[in-house]
Order: structure tokens, then sequence, then C-alpha cells
């Protein structure tokens, strides 16, 4: 399982929406449990709402499965629901690239320090509609898997769309 005699360090990337958040947890939970490091990284906006809905400590407690967060790039809101999900998308494709860029440089650079507990970023999981993750590996020179959300059902709507229309 290791990497160059370190343990695996995935991060997973999961485009803002709830029900793509919860198919990319079950995917790192299920990583992790195979022995892999994890960063999972939301939004800003949806870490408050998850650490609002399940208490602010409910996120601690595993040293190799933590949360890291970047801005959507949306103006900020007290509203408790879905954003709108035509702005997330514009704004994602214009802002996340910088800042996540950031966040995985930060990740390498503790890893690189004195006794560090957290190994080198080996690849990135995103989410398949975050094609800005793409731009990211690609600089960092860090594989990206693409991992496609969508349900079974889902994905033969969007595939027979035309015949359907």
């Amino acid at each position: 399982m290791a990497v160059n005699g370190e343990r695996p360090h995935v991060v997973c990337i999961p485009f803002p929406l709830q029900s793509h958040i919860k198919a990319m947890l079950k995917l790192a939970k299920l990583l992790h449990h195979k022995g892999f490091y994890i960063t999972f990284v939301n939004t800003e906006y949806n870490h408050k709402r998850l650490l609002k809905a399940r208490g602010l400590n409910s996120l601690d407690g595993l040293p190799d499965f933590r949360f890291e967060t970047i801005p959507d790039g949306l103006p900020p809101t007290d509203a408790d629901g879905t954003q709108d999900i035509a702005s997330l998308v514009q704004s994602m494709k214009r802002n996340a690239l910088a800042p996540f860029l950031n966040l995985v440089s930060k990740l390498n650079d503790s890893a690189t320090a004195f006794a560090s507990d957290v190994p080198p970023v080996t690849c990135i999981i995103s989410d398949g509609f975050l094609y800005f993750t793409i731009a990211a590996g690609e600089e960092l020179g860090i594989p990206v898997v693409m991992f496609f959300t969508l349900s079974a059902c889902g994905f033969m709507g969007l595939y027979q769309f035309r015949n359907l229309l």
C-alpha cells in the first residue's frame, strides 16, 4: 500500500452539492479504511453547513482523515440551502483553480516539513464536473482521477437526452 515507503495521500474534491459530497465521502471513507491518508476538500459554504448540521467537533478525531476548504467564489450568504447551481458552476470554473493549487501545494509543503505525519499528495480524486483539477494535477505533477457521482439512472437520462427530446 505504501508508495516509496509512505502511505498514499489522496485529495478528494466533490462538486459542492449534497449528493456529490455524499458519494465522494463514501469513496474517501473506503480508501481511508484501506490505509490511505485522506484530505477531503469542501467549499467554505458547504463546510460551514456540515458543521452546523453535525456539530463543531463532528469532523475531529482522525489525524489521517482531514477536512480542508476552498472558497467557491460566490458572495457570502446566511441562507442555509443549495446555492444557485448555474452560478456555482460558473464561479467554480472561474475561481477555484488558484485556491485549490494553493491548498495542494500547502499540503505538499507540510509533507516535506521536518517530522511531518502528512505524506505528500500522491493522487487527486475529483468530481467529474470539476475540470480545473486536471490543470492543477498537470501543474503539480500529480495524477488526477475523475469520479462521476451520477446514478445509473441519471447517467442514462443524460446519455439518451437527445433521443428523449
